[in-house]
């Protein structure tokens, strides 16, 4: 694939992630898609000839990288695992926030909209959730209850995502963090 071949696949993944993100899978219309990405039809297509399964698949895993990503480089920096935690609480909430709350995380809606019609779209969110269950996991490295505790700081993370981003307001966030805080003690 030429350069600019490249550079409209990536146009229709950041239109499709944002859209995804902001108004969830049925939210996201291949036509809206287009007009974001400004990419032309034929290349939708072309790129992604699985159709808007594949294309929201493939934004999926690529927010579930980028979010990824950020746990390693906050895993690298953090002493402690509960200053883990609150780093990415962070992380989020300023993401969150600066979108004017239409970014919370980018996995849950497509999760909750597909997951039970959608085997494709259901593995790739489980798959997501895994490897930041793996990365918290990997911090919480010889504690007995590392595979409990790693799903648990996952879900209060994406509890407190959703209600952060129901009441737009990080408090959500900064009260897991430091009950977060407390169950790593």
């Amino acid at each position: 694939m030429g350069h600019k071949g490249a550079e409209t696949r990536e146009r229709l993944l950041d239109a499709t992630q944002g859209l995804v993100e902001a108004a969830g899978y049925f939210g996201a219309g291949l036509n809206q898609v287009i007009a974001v990405s400004g990419a032309p039809r034929g290349s939708l297509y072309f790129h992604f000839p699985g159709g808007k399964d594949q294309l929201v698949a493939e934004s999926v895993r690529r927010a579930g990288r980028e979010i990824g990503e950020a746990m390693e480089r906050l895993a690298d920096t953090a002493p402690t695992v509960a200053d883990f935690a609150e780093g990415m609480l962070r992380h989020l909430g300023e993401r969150l926030e600066e979108s004017g709350w239409s970014k919370g995380c980018p996995v849950a809606t497509v999760a909750l909209e597909t997951a039970a019609t959608s085997d494709p779209l259901q593995q790739v969110c489980s798959q997501v959730y895994r490897s930041w269950e793996d990365a918290l996991r990997a911090r919480l490295e010889g504690r007995p209850d590392a595979d409990d505790v790693a799903v648990t700081v996952l879900a209060l993370v994406e509890g407190a995502l959703l209600l952060a981003r129901t009441h737009r307001d990080l408090e959500p966030l900064n009260r897991v963090s430091r009950q977060i805080a407390v169950l790593l003690r």
